[in-house]
């Protein structure tokens, strides 16, 4: 199979809402288009598949131009050699598993399209339920199948639109390992839609966030979701703790300074903002932070540890002390806010939380790394 690549751009307007994207992915390159609903994102799936029609744009998939609006070239959906599979599936009920995978096979030979069939149950651990109807298979059965019948016909782009969303999160995890595996061996390049971070760290190699239409950042997923340098990227890829604080102190030995705030005293990493310029009063910090300088902190609830008592005699440069405001269910564990002066949330399991006894009202420690702290831009 020969690997290639797409790229393109487009613009398109429906209504009030408006779109313009670029992109690029390489071959066996997984790109995560990553937003809030109603960004973008499956639209930009339906003009990239052709069930849609750009106002203008170029769309370029495996070699060949799909669409131009320069030059008049339009490719329909059903010439477009590109497999799309959104999270209901969309098997057909009348045929067996191995009828919906051979659909999109039907001008090979009978014993070819047979073979191939067979190739593709055996990759997708389907050996045996050929005769099946997809109504007796499990979610995760139906996935599968949905899967094999978009890879089937040799496509030269898979889209890819939440397609793991309605199933349970161990069953998540062990499917994106299998289609990471094969679409690496396949040389397919992906476009996968998702809001959720640890699928997008999972699964991709590029990531590319949307925001009403627009592309507002992209990078490798440990740049743009791990420690984002935008407040505007930061709130959209759910980083829990952004907290306004002031520069008390720099200590450039260590590399770090002191932030104070709503009682709060932290110790986090130097930084040397790209954006030259004097903040204005009242503005953020737009160049290197100096003492007096209010700064925007991100802290990701899952870098933040819990104690029940001083965990003194360890390196975590951060230690504080507050109240336990709220206990939430965010499965699979939970989301505990700890009111510090300002609210801090972190993340814990289920066995934690009733192995200490966490309540709200309970006193605790909050511990985290300086390097766990970040500053952010707006």
């Amino acid at each position: 199979m020969t690997a290639h690549h797409t790229e393109g751009w487009v613009r398109y307007s429906i209504g009030s809402f408006s779109l313009e994207s670029q992109w690029t992915v390489a071959a066996a390159q997984v790109m995560v288009l990553f937003g809030a609903s109603g960004a973008g994102k499956s639209t930009m799936l339906r003009l990239v598949a052709g069930l849609a029609c750009p106002a203008s744009g170029r769309i370029e998939i495996g070699g060949q131009v799909v669409y131009d609006s320069a030059t008049g070239v339009w490719l329909p959906a059903h010439r477009r050699r590109v497999g799309y599979l959104t999270q209901q599936y969309h098997l057909f009920p009348h045929l067996s598993v191995g009828q919906n995978i051979g659909y999109g096979l039907g001008a090979l030979p009978r014993a070819e399209r047979q073979e191939r069939v067979r190739q593709w149950l055996a990759i997708f651990h389907l050996d045996g339920m050929d005769r099946r109807r997809p109504w007796e298979l499990s979610g995760g059965q139906r996935q599968r199948v949905a899967l094999a019948r978009a890879l089937a016909p040799g496509p030269d782009l898979l889209l890819l639109d939440e397609p793991f969303s309605s199933l349970d999160a161990e069953l998540r995890r062990i499917l994106r390992g299998e289609l990471r595996s094969m679409l690496a061996q396949r040389g397919i390049p992906v476009i996968l839609v998702t809001h959720d971070r640890e699928e997008a760290l999972a699964v991709g190699d590029w990531v590319q966030v949307m925001d009403q239409g627009r592309d507002v950042a992209d990078g490798t997923p440990l740049e743009v979701l791990g420690q984002p340098g935008q407040g505007r990227v930061a709130r959209l890829v759910g980083v829990e703790n952004l907290l306004d604080l002031t520069v008390e102190s720099r200590n450039s030995i260590d590399g770090t300074m002191f932030c104070t705030g709503g009682g709060l005293r932290l110790e986090v990493p130097l930084d040397e903002p790209a954006t030259a310029g004097e903040p204005q009063a009242g503005e953020l910090l737009t160049g290197p932070a100096v003492s007096g300088d209010r700064v925007r902190v991100g802290i990701r609830a899952s870098d933040i540890i819990l104690a029940e008592d001083d965990p003194r005699g360890m390196s975590a440069r951060n230690r504080i002390q507050g109240t336990v405001a709220a206990v939430e269910a965010r499965p699979p564990g939970y989301t505990v806010t700890l009111d510090c002066g300002l609210p801090l949330q972190c993340h814990i399991t289920g066995a934690s939380l009733a192995e200490m006894g966490i309540t709200p009202g309970r006193r605790l420690w909050a511990v985290f790394k300086a390097s766990s702290c970040f500053l952010v831009q707006d």
